[in-house]
């Protein structure tokens, strides 16, 4: 009796043989620097709850070098993720008729990079405003 044993698929980097699922990877690695910077963020709105000396201290520990560092890397990741994210977009959404065409992709993209953009400058010429 012939005894063979079953195939088994190496599962070990799979994902380094496709462009399309190594730009997948770094996207949903991206992901971890958003989340950890809304980890920052609401640990600054629980020290601003917590009274005037915990905010200041956030504050304070946010001029470390190493934070400095890591918002810099933090605003490199964000900013990949978005634009890959705008990019999936045309994707995974139904098509879109504007006159009687079917909007293209790059518009599709470009518009939401546009929007993104703005509400970006918006939202730093709104805090500009109110550190003044």
């Amino acid at each position: 009796m012939n005894k063979r044993r079953p195939y088994v698929r190496s599962m070990e980097g799979w994902w380094r043989k496709n462009p399309f699922f190594v730009e997948y990877m770094i996207h949903e690695g991206t992901a971890l620097f958003v989340a950890a910077y809304a980890a920052i963020l609401l640990t600054g709105l629980v020290r601003l709850s917590q009274g005037e000396a915990a905010w200041t201290a956030w504050l304070t520990a946010l001029k470390n070098p190493w934070y400095i560092g890591f918002h810099l890397l933090a605003l490199v990741a964000i900013a990949y993720h978005t634009y890959t994210w705008f990019k999936i977009m045309p994707r995974t959404m139904p098509p879109v008729v504007v006159g009687g065409q079917r909007l293209s992709a790059w518009a599709i993209t470009g518009s939401g990079l546009a929007v993104a953009a703005a509400a970006s400058l918006g939202l730093l010429a709104l805090v500009w405003g109110m550190a003044r």
